[in-house]
């Protein structure tokens, strides 16, 4: 801890918050100090309360529906909604963006706040402004990018974009790194650290530990909607185990399974995969790419943001991305088209995408529904679904992925990030699918949730069927993956066995043009 720090203003307590939902206490006598100029991280399993707990603070759950006390700045104060709390200098980016896909990168970070005289907005000044906030972030797009034309990945970068435009106090990070590759995740790290340097306080719920390990002064853990403990980082000499000891209420052992693959004969291939943009026509997003998967293996899919893995990942299911110029999908030695979705689905093909918000779940709907939902012909004769089947097999999802919920008739919108995931990924297993395409699957989830999220895709593995994991942590994938390949500007640029391949070695893949394969 660094000198004086304890000796800090205090700028936040809650005390004593209490929070219910039907069937639900979500937080239970909950308190929370932090000081000026200080990064206090909020470490907890998914569903402990964390977001909630954040939402009560900067009014999204406005006074009058939580018990307790917030004191901001000395002062007791009752939030009625989001902007009473932004105008009192506290500025929250939620997990989930809250972006308008149809406006620009520039009107995005003004909405609301447009420079201007007399109702005349200046947009020569707002571009100006949006460039120089984008530089600070890291993001060199064109300002008048739509914003539905960028990847998630940059979309969080808008959105702090969007906070520093404000006159922040206490910046509440969400989540902040969970789609950023390192290099972007430190970036912003050190931005936040900066801000700090400025006299901004940050509150910042985080999965990747080692980053909260980085730049927390101090941590806060969150269990089962209680807070259990407040760690000194420096001073209580706190490691990610000590982070994970207070979260689970246990010591977790290895975090990837142990196991011998037992891997078959190459039954999936790619070859000459190419696609263009869907709205720049002489830029191509794949390039010529071929790969393989066998049965029982874990192919892991290496690539900074922007690399064109996720493009290549939707294009092969059912071309749902970008306009398709060329090339073939083989299965078990026979070409097969995939025009549509239908027909990847048809052909025993999945894909869990990163989005879940906006691709993977119909948020309208509820657990049980969403779970069935891309195979209901399952369950169903002629077109009516059985509905004794629908809830049978979702809760045994519910059950079998530990989904924190009271009853799988509850809404999806009411679960959790990594809680949606869980949802997400429940859907597509109930397809059966030969290969099982996972697009970020432990983004936003905790380490207990990882750990059990790479125990079923090793099971899946172990039941022959093919997993394409794309995944921006090279921990990950070196720890679930058999091999890897690597893309870089559309191209796949490198293949290696996992025995063969490190950090240092796919980070020179992902970022250079030179194809350099080893085959396994």
């Amino acid at each position: 801890m660094e000198q004086g720090h304890k000796s800090a203003p205090t700028i936040l307590e809650m005390q004593s918050i209490t929070k219910e939902f039907p069937g639900v206490k979500a937080l239970d006598n909950v308190s929370l100090t932090v000081r000026a100029s200080e990064i206090h991280a909020i470490c907890g399993e998914n569903g402990a309360g964390k977001s909630t707990l954040m939402k009560v603070l900067s009014g999204v759950y406005p006074f009058g529906t939580y018990d307790g006390d917030i004191v901001y700045e000395g002062q007791v104060v009752r939030f009625r909604d989001i902007k009473q709390s932004e105008a009192a200098g506290i500025v929250i980016i939620h997990q989930e963006l809250a972006l308008i896909p149809e406006l620009s990168i520039t009107e995005n970070i003004f909405l609301g706040n447009e420079p201007g005289r007399g109702g005349v907005i200046d947009w020569v000044d707002a571009q100006r402004r949006a460039t120089e906030l984008l530089a600070r972030v890291g993001l060199d797009d064109d300002p008048d990018t739509q914003v539905k034309n960028i990847g998630v990945g940059k979309q969080q970068l808008v959105e702090i974009a969007k906070a520093l435009n404000k006159n922040v106090k206490l910046l509440i990070l969400d989540e902040p790194t969970a789609a950023l590759n390192e290099n972007d995740s430190q970036h912003l790290l050190d931005l936040i650290l900066g801000l700090k340097g400025k006299g901004i306080s940050s509150i910042m719920i985080s999965h990747k530990l080692n980053e909260i390990e980085q730049i927390a002064d101090e941590i806060t853990i969150i269990r089962d909607g209680r807070s259990i403990e407040t760690l000194d980082v420096k001073a209580d000499g706190v490691d990610e185990d000590r982070i994970i000891r207070g979260m689970v209420g246990r010591t977790l052992g290895n975090r990837f399974p142990e196991h011998t693959a037992e891997i078959g004969e190459v039954f999936f291939e790619v070859r000459d995969w190419t696609v263009q943009h869907p709205l720049t026509a002489e830029r191509l997003v794949v390039k010529n790419s071929s790969f393989t998967v066998r049965r029982g293996e874990v192919v892991g899919f290496a690539g900074l943001m922007g690399a064109g893995r996720t493009e290549l990942a939707m294009s092969i299911f059912g071309r749902s991305y970008g306009k398709f110029i060329s090339g073939q999908v083989f299965k078990d030695g026979k070409e097969i088209k995939l025009r549509t979705v239908s027909e990847a689905i048809d052909h025993g093909i999945a894909y869990v995408s990163e989005d879940r918000k906006a691709l993977g779940l119909n948020l309208l709907d509820t657990i049980k529904r969403s779970i069935v939902s891309a195979k209901l012909r399952k369950i169903s004769r002629g077109d009516v679904v059985d509905k004794i089947q629908e809830a049978q097999i979702s809760e045994q999802y519910r059950k079998s992925l530990r989904i924190k919920t009271p009853t799988v008739e509850e809404g999806v919108t009411k679960l959790s990030g990594g809680n949606q995931q869980k949802v997400v990924l429940a859907k597509w297993m109930f397809t059966d699918p030969d290969l099982l395409i996972l697009d970020e699957p432990t983004r936003g989830i905790d380490v207990g949730a990882k750990a059990e999220i790479y125990g079923i895709i090793r099971d899946l593995a172990a039941q022959g069927k093919g997993i394409i994991m794309i995944s921006s942590e090279l921990p990950e994938l070196l720890g679930v993956s058999d091999r890897i390949y690597t893309i870089f500007e559309g191209k796949i640029t490198n293949e290696l066995p996992v025995a063969q391949a490190d950090p240092e070695t796919l980070m020179r893949s992902m970022t250079s043009t030179s194809q350099k394969v080893v085959t396994s």
